[in-house]
């Protein structure tokens, strides 16, 4: 009869778990939920090539004079 017992609770836990999980993915708004977000490594990607590209056009000037 433990042993059973013990089976019960075990199936319970991995039940109320299950159950957790598909709570957590309704947790979005309804209008949000269509919406497909990127990545989050498309988001570093494009902030570094951001920076990058900033940083030559305010530095043009001094880059240009170390080359010349």
């Amino acid at each position: 009869m433990k042993i059973w017992a013990l089976l019960n609770c075990g199936a319970l836990f991995f039940k109320s778990k299950n159950m957790t999980d598909e709570n957590k993915e309704e947790l979005r708004p309804t209008k949000m939920r269509g919406v497909v977000f990127p990545k989050a490594k498309y988001g570093v990607i494009a902030a570094i090539i951001i920076i990058v590209v900033v940083n030559l056009i305010y530095y043009k000037d001094a880059l240009l004079s170390l080359i010349n």
